[in-house]
């Protein structure tokens, strides 16, 4: 038997922030990042606290590191609260995630609730079991998964995604197709799942691009926003994949964006899983028929599965281009010698990583050598 649930209530659409007026919560621990705070952006949120104490904790940075989380839960400890209101990019849900998860166990406060706010359309987190933390003195990212990591509540306004640069519209919506087309392929991927990574994969193809372009386009903004969203409900189910598993330790050991190291790796990765050999090749894998399901139904299918996967994988680096972004980590300003001297420890991080383990085809050192010498 198996089963597809989430315990999250999404509340989504115009004025959707309005959902915490009538919340039940008398004191609210935010957990957001500097920008938001020295924006006023933040006040977009806070407004609907009225009668309610609120304490704004704002030490987040991008990929949280292990002491912001010990800081965070010296706060909890300090202040008290019933809620912990997560309101920034996927850093600062995953920060808040784990000052949630630790508090709960470290802390007397044992019964707290979590609403998560996203300002960005790219990680998936305010739906997901997933967290992200960095040991930055070994330069690891550590992925948490755990059920109780699960918000209580995801608000998805897009009135909180208007301002997002379009540098960031780009990496963050790179993220979201990843998430999208790597639980699609997943090894533990349903019906329920598929329908999700479907949707949210042909929502980003339909609206990336615009949002891009134009960030008072709020029906692609909107859009964004919620393919994300279903992304992240599907890769919660199905986990992610070899992509995701590289990225992860190349983002532990450069300061390249998640999203953008993703969007590098993912035409390989599309081309390995689609497990093309040879022109004599009879057997074809279920990852290599469903990229041709999914080309199809985004217009671009070919005459058999071959071209299909090719044109997909022609489609995903045609959106790169469009998004004006480095199609190599040569082109991310990491110099050569540095990443040659990480790549032993990058393979060995990918294969320990959780996320390798629901890729539809196996990879071994020497692949991941190869897809990673393709993508500087």
């Amino acid at each position: 038997m198996e089963e597809f649930f989430t315990k999250t209530r999404i509340c989504f659409g115009k004025n959707a922030l309005e959902f915490l007026k009538k919340y039940n919560a008398a004191r609210i621990l935010i957990v957001t990042d500097p920008f938001l705070v020295e924006s006023g952006m933040i006040e977009q949120v806070t407004k609907h606290l009225a009668g309610r104490e609120y304490h704004i904790f704002s030490n987040v940075v991008p990929d949280p590191p292990l002491e912001l989380v010990v800081e965070g839960i010296k706060e909890v400890e300090a202040f008290g609260p019933d809620v912990i209101l997560a309101v920034g990019g996927g850093s600062a849900i995953d920060e808040a995630k784990a000052i949630m998860h630790f508090s709960r166990r470290i802390t007397k406060i044992k019964t707290l609730r979590f609403i998560a706010v996203p300002t960005t359309s790219g990680t998936g987190s305010e739906v997901t079991s997933f967290a992200v933390l960095t040991d930055k003195a070994k330069g690891v990212k550590y992925p948490l998964v755990d059920e109780a990591l699960k918000p209580d509540v995801a608000i998805l306004d897009p009135i909180l995604v208007k301002s997002v640069p379009p540098s960031v519209t780009a990496d963050t919506g790179m993220d979201v197709l990843t998430h999208a087309l790597e639980a699609y392929v997943s090894l533990a991927a349903d019906d329920f799942t598929d329908a999700l990574a479907e949707k949210a994969a042909l929502t980003v193809f339909r609206y990336l691009e615009r949002s891009f372009l134009d960030k008072e386009d709020e029906e692609a903004r909107a859009g964004m926003h919620y393919a994300s969203c279903m992304a992240g409900l599907a890769f919660d189910k199905a986990s992610l994949g070899l992509n995701h598993a590289i990225a992860h330790n190349i983002g532990g050991k450069f300061r390249v964006p998640h999203g953008r190291a993703n969007a590098i790796l993912l035409p390989h990765v599309l081309q390995f899983n689609g497990a093309f050999t040879d022109y004599q090749q009879k057997e074809i894998s279920v990852a290599a028929r469903k990229y041709a399901r999914l080309a199809a139904l985004a217009g671009v299918g070919g005459m058999n599965v071959r071209s299909s996967v090719t044109r997909l994988i022609q489609l995903v680096e045609k959106l790169q281009k469009q998004l004006r972004l480095p199609v190599s980590f040569r082109e991310c300003g990491i110099d050569t010698g540095a990443y040659q001297k990480q790549v032993e420890a990058i393979i060995t991080g990918a294969q320990g990583d959780t996320c390798i383990a629901t890729n539809p085809r196996s990879a071994s050192r020497q692949e991941i050598k190869e897809i990673l010498k393709r993508a500087w």
